[in-house]
């Protein structure tokens, strides 16, 4: 009887999570075009006046989707400049064919040739937490495409301890996707809107972002799988590429809060702004996580500011 009754539980869970999934989605649909590329469908929102000089590409972090670059900052980019939003693969409405794809090494590729596909040859990079070491990445073996690296919370450098019990349990093979196939979505419904704010301190979260952010997405099983394989296998993706950061010669500026628990500043963005030879160091006493949220017109200041600086150094050099 125990063993019928578990069993019952998660059929009744699994069909719930279906239904939540066709709820989620109609809720969150795409925005924008789906562009293939090897091992992977990405899902990228282009706004902005196409003449609007180099354009800017935004990739977010874990546990969320382009929609949390795209407000309020990628729409006030967009006003003035071509902005380029990139669902990472298996995140939002972009998918990989692999799960073990979830490296910033394989990820810069697929992204790097979506852009071509695009006819992007060169952009500015705004890259939030995860996404720092994507966009180290990128500029590591992409440079071609990368004339300057905004890096907002970045990760860069392994740290001490892990990425949360749960994220490990989640990617581990059987009793993994058992759990993300039943409990997940009902359970994430519960507490999405707290896990939220905590990233936001000290700062408060905005009335409505879990809606504008389109976060619910997260909750579907293929993409709360891959995220927590893009987690678990982070760390040692950085170390591997923690020594060749001294290549990386293009303009970069790096904004980070003294107080941001999720991804510590003295770990990352200090010693990164250290090794690169271009860097800039800007470091609030006073700012948390959602650096785009909480300080967006510095932020736009600074890429404009790169933006000007960049464009008639390579006219000088053309």
């Amino acid at each position: 009887m125990i063993v019928m009754s578990a069993v019952t539980a998660l059929v009744l869970l699994a069909l719930v999570t279906q239904a939540g999934v066709v709820a989620v989605q109609r809720a969150f649909p795409p925005q924008g075009r789906m562009i293939e590329v090897e091992g992977a469908v990405l899902h990228v929102v282009d706004i902005g006046p196409r003449d609007g000089g180099l354009p800017i590409v935004m990739l977010h972090g874990a546990s969320s989707n382009l929609e949390v670059m795209r407000h309020p900052l990628g729409d006030l980019l967009a006003k003035q400049h071509r902005v380029i939003l990139i669902d990472r693969p298996g995140h939002g409405w972009s998918t990989r064919a692999r799960l073990e794809d979830s490296t910033p090494a394989i990820q810069a590729r697929m992204i790097d040739e979506a852009l071509a596909k695009l006819g992007v040859d060169r952009a500015v990079f705004v890259v939030h937490s995860w996404s720092g070491a994507l966009g180290a990445r990128l500029a590591l073996d992409h440079s071609s495409r990368v004339a300057g690296l905004v890096m907002l919370a970045p990760v860069t450098h392994p740290w001490r301890g892990g990425v949360g019990r749960y994220n490990e349990i989640i990617a581990t093979p059987v009793i993994g996707p058992l759990l993300a196939y039943t409990i997940t979505l009902p359970l994430g419904y519960f507490v999405a809107d707290s896990g939220a704010r905590n990233v936001f301190l000290p700062q408060t979260m905005p009335d409505g972002f879990v809606k504008e952010s389109a976060t619910p997405l997260l909750l579907r099983p293929r993409e709360f799988i891959a995220n927590a394989f893009d987690l678990v296998t982070l760390k040692q993706a950085v170390a591997a590429q923690v020594a060749r950061y001294g290549e990386i010669h293009v303009p970069v500026t790096i904004i980070a809060g003294e107080p941001d628990k999720t991804v510590k500043t003295d770990i990352h963005a200090r010693p990164f702004a250290a090794t690169v030879s271009n860097a800039k160091l800007i470091v609030l006493p006073d700012l948390g996580h959602m650096v785009q949220n909480a300080v967006p017109d510095l932020v736009k200041t600074e890429i404009e500011t790169m933006i000007g600086k960049i464009v008639p150094a390579q006219a000088a050099a053309d």
